[in-house]
This record gives C-alpha cells, sequence and structure tokens, in this order.
C-alpha cells in the first residue's frame, strides 16, 4: 500500500521526548500498547475521527461509503482474514469511539494507503505495520459486526435485535470453545492475503487496551482462468445458487434487514467447519457426487448437464427412484425452501496433531436478514445428509453487520443515535 500525501491526517513528527511527556513512562511502546496509537495521537492534538473520502485513482479499490458495507455483495476476492473479537471497553462512549476511530482508518485502508505515518523517529513505534507498503488495495473490502455478547457486557440488551442470538446445536457440531462466539468480528477480503492479513492486524493494533482478538481464521478461494465459480477442496463448486449480487429486488428478500438500527445492514453466520479429505479421498467419484447432489466436473445438478439448470428435487426416473438423491446436501438445502447468500473460503492450517490429518476445511460465510434462515437449511439437512460422513463443524459464530455509512458518519451510527 503506498502512503497519500494528498490525504494525510496527520504531518507533524512525534519526537521521542513529546512521547516521554505524553506518557510520562519511559517506555513509548508500553505507553502505545496501554492506550492504544489512536489515543496517543488525540492526546498529541491530532483528530483521529476526521473523514477520509473513497480514492478515486487507488488501483483495484472497492469503495468504503454507500447504503451497505462493503465485503457482502462486493464480487468474492481470493483470500480472507476473519477475525472474532472480545471487547476491552466497559462504557458505551468508548466503545462509540472506537467505531469512530476505525471508520476512517478502514477507508484508508481500502484506498490502499498506509493508515498512518506518525513518525519518521526510528525510536517510537511506526503507525503502519508496513507489510502492505508498495501493495495495492488489491479490492481490499472490511466488513464490521456486532455480537449478541457485546450487549450484554455493555447494558445494551434494549436495542439487542431478537434475531441476534447464538445458533442452536446441529448434528455434527463439535464445536471448539476457542472458535466460538465473539463481541465484534472483522471480515477483510482481498485478492492479495497480505493485504487482507494487514487490514485486521491493524485495526486490531490502533484499537490495543480496546478490543483484543478471540479467535481468527484465514482462507483462500481460486477462480478459473474464464471466470466462474470456484471449488472447495472436496473439489466442487460452491456458491452456484447463491441470489444474483446486483438483483437489488432479490437481496432484499434474502440479505439485507429492514427494520430497526440495523435496516442496510446484514446477519454474518460464520461456521468453521473441517473437512476429512482423507476419508473423502478413499470415496468414489460416484458417491462423491451422490453426496453432493450434483455432478463434480460440470457442477450441473443430477439428472442435468449445465451448473445453472434448475432442478426439480421431487423428480425421479422411470423406476421411481430420486435422480438426485434425497440424502444428498443440495436435494435437502433445497427442501428447506431457505435462501442465503454464501461467501465461504477454504482453508489450510497445517496438520492435526493428534491424527495426522490435514486441518483443513472451509471457513463458511453466509449472509441473510435473518440468521433464522440459515437454521432452516441446516435443520432441513438434519441427520440425513450423506454430507456429515466426511465434515465436522468446530466453531460458530453470529454477527449483526452495520448498514452502510456516509461520509461524514462513522461504523454504527445508528445503533449509537437509539441509545
Amino acid at each position: 500500500m503506498t502512503a497519500s500525501n494528498e490525504e494525510k491526517w496527520m504531518n507533524k513528527k512525534i519526537s521521542r521526548r513529546d512521547m516521554l511527556k505524553l506518557t510520562g513512562i519511559g517506555v513509548a511502546g508500553v505507553a502505545i500498547g496501554a492506550s492504544g496509537l489512536g489515543g496517543v495521537m488525540k492526546a498529541m492534538g491530532y483528530d483521529v475521527f476526521e473523514p477520509v473520502a473513497d480514492s478515486t485513482t487507488a488501483s483495484n479499490k472497492v469503495n468504503f461509503y454507500g447504503s451497505h458495507q462493503s465485503g457482502i455483495v462486493t464480487p468474492v476476492q481470493t483470500n480472507i482474514y476473519f477475525a472474532s473479537l472480545d471487547v476491552l471497553v466497559t462504557s458505551k462512549k468508548e466503545l462509540q469511539e472506537l467505531f469512530q476511530q476505525w471508520t476512517p482508518l478502514v477507508v484508508r485502508l481500502m484506498n490502499g494507503e498506509l493508515m498512518a505515518d506518525i513518525s519518521t523517529n526510528t525510536r517510537v513505534p511506526t503507525g503502519d505495520t508496513g507489510e502492505a507498503e508498495g501493495l495495492d488495495a488489491a479490492n481490499l473490502s472490511i466488513t464490521i459486526g456486532v455480537g449478541a455478547s457485546l450487549f450484554d457486557k455493555l447494558g445494551m440488551q434494549h436495542l439487542k435485535p431478537a434475531e441476534l442470538k447464538d445458533l442452536p446445536h446441529f448434528p455434527k457440531d463439535q464445536l471448539l470453545k476457542e472458535y466460538t462466539g465473539g463481541d465484534l468480528c472483522i471480515q477483510a477480503c482481498a485478492d492479495d492475503p497480505q493485504v487482507a492479513f494487514h487490514a485486521v492486524r491493524n485495526l486490531v493494533r490502533a484499537a490495543s487496551g480496546k478490543v483484543e482478538i478471540k479467535w481468527s481464521q484465514s482462507g483462500f478461494n481460486s477462480f478459473p482462468a474464464g471466470g466462474g465459480t470456484p471449488r472447495n477442496l472436496f473439489a466442487f463448486k460452491d456458491g452456484t445458487v447463491n441470489p444474483s449480487i446486483t438483483d437489488e429486488k432479490n437481496l432484499k428478500k434474502v440479505v439485507w434487514v429492514d427494520k430497526g438500527w440495523l435496516q442496510g445492514g446484514s446477519y454474518l453466520v460464520a461456521r468453521k467447519v473441517q473437512m476429512h479429505l482423507e476419508t473423502w479421498d478413499r470415496t468414489s467419484l460416484k458417491d462423491q457426487e451422490a453426496t453432493f447432489g450434483r455432478y463434480r466436473d460440470s457442477g450441473a445438478p443430477m439428472g442435468k448437464t449445465k451448473e445453472f439448470d434448475d432442478f426439480d428435487v421431487e423428480a425421479k426416473d422411470d423406476k421411481g427412484n430420486y435422480i438426485m438423491p434425497d440424502t444428498s446436501h443440495v436435494h435437502l438445502a433445497r427442501k428447506s425452501g431457505a435462501r442465503i447468500l454464501r461467501r465461504s473460503y477454504s482453508y489450510a492450517s497445517g496438520v492435526m496433531s493428534n491424527t495426522g490429518t490435514h486441518d483443513a476445511g472451509l471457513i463458511f460465510i453466509s449472509f441473510q436478514k435473518d440468521p433464522a434462515q440459515f437454521t432452516t437449511i441446516q435443520n432441513s439437512l438434519g441427520r440425513m445428509d450423506k454430507m456429515n460422513e466426511y465434515i465436522t463443524h468446530r466453531g460458530s459464530a453470529v454477527f449483526a453487520c452495520f448498514p452502510g455509512v456516509q461520509k461524514g458518519s462513522y461504523l454504527g451510527e445508528a445503533l449509537f443515535n437509539a441509545l
């Protein structure tokens, strides 16, 4: 990322002497860690809430401002870094200031800029960790959401939407506490893995003392050279039946919340799904296709020839057998009647130490106007889904993602206006 001289929100240098005067202690790094970079800058007289505009010249740039947050109906990028955070602040005012502080920083990151360049003095920490310097914006999108636990922690239960709650237990759930829940989330997606990681790292760093990472997961997608649907690690196409991201009428039915302070936002469901690749790799192609209900190579539903061909789940052959097996993943999901917008990524995190097998799978992300849509699909899959033989759900979280931001406003303003 390249620093923009036109839109710098700081151009003064902070000397070591000034830093020591400010903090009253002898180690600048400790002071910054305790109060966050934003706190230090604010105390020095800088306006950390100064609005930043979407760049009109940046390469591979996704706009921040608009009716909805980026990263929901943004064309899917090749990489994700997803982080669930716990808040350390104890007041609603501190939480509001956090979102006000993050807003211009998110814009700057999505512009492909450094977050800040507070000093050329090598004796103090830099305002940006620097690993994305020289890289462009890489179509970075950043999506911020809040979890149910946040409202309980800060005494805002009266503003917690009824829909925002933990998901019920589903078959094949073996959830690990360390991959479950969270007060806030940051979803950073980009066409460069380092750009996505850099965004989360620096937002958390800027909020030092206010938030800490509870769990995180990186992921990846690969697209055919000529375009098309990406494949998951089972080699099947993932996301074929998604609603069109340009069909606003359909998105209003499926994705966008239409009431309260969350109007124009969406609910994010995150699931960390371990895929048992070794078992899958010993399964015949015929059984794999029967598990999905689609042909692997074409992505077409069973009995059809093209990926996007419509199908009737009740269709039977001349012997009375279902053309698409009634225990297949696609058959059961379609029968639920519910729709969601999938935005999933594969992950590979080394080896399971207790088994020596791949620690790999799917970081499942979906957006919907009500998490009940996801629950309906999962309940339809139930114990009949043949996919259960090959996957285990290890992590789970639900977040309410704020509506979009207009210039001069900030992330979550509607929530705080409702207090």
